[in-house]
């Protein structure tokens, strides 16, 4: 089973990272809101106070962020270095704006490190049930060992392309 890291416990990220946890991979998780995380410690998940942490030695990264702003802040800003950097982790996955994961994947490339962006169609409902949709973005051979795990939170997951291409994908849909 993968180790994960996941970031973003709200509405859509908590029960996805719960849907991880019941397929039997183990999962350190943040959020900004307390309360967030002490559901997530409650549905088995290891609770962690900075995103540094929640990255650390894991074999996958998935933010699950309201806005590109967030998202950049996570992967783009000097402050959050150390989530790029972070022990070894291989993929980056995230949800929002096709430009933002063309420029995460850029800078998630000098680090040596494989990203996907994988947007997801579904809801809340969706994401509880665990029967979302997502639409992935980026290499073949980061897409194949992502897949797994995108499976465990989703019924359809189809690869799109290159970076941004999951992103292009979600915006035809909609």
């Amino acid at each position: 089973m993968a180790q994960i890291g996941f970031i973003g416990l709200g509405n859509m990220g908590l029960p996805m990272a719960q849907n991880l946890i019941k397929a039997g991979h183990p999962v350190c998780g943040y959020d900004v809101n307390a309360a967030a995380l002490d559901k997530f410690s409650a549905a088995g998940g290891i609770s962690v106070r900075s995103l540094d942490v929640a990255c650390m030695g894991v074999d996958l990264v998935i933010t699950m962020l309201p806005a590109r702003e967030q998202v950049r802040e996570v992967y783009l800003s000097k402050a959050s270095a150390g989530v790029r950097e972070a022990g070894n982790a291989a993929h980056r996955l995230l949800d929002r704006h096709v430009e933002t994961a063309r420029a995460v994947a850029a800078a998630a490339n000098v680090n040596e490190l494989e990203m996907l962006d994988a947007p997801v169609s579904g809801g809340v409902a969706g994401a509880e049930a665990g029967t979302l949709t997502f639409m992935v973005g980026g290499g073949d051979k980061a897409f194949a060992r992502a897949k797994p795990v995108l499976e465990a939170m989703g019924k359809t997951v189809i690869q799109a392309g290159a970076a941004g291409s999951g992103q292009a994908a979600k915006f035809a849909t909609i």
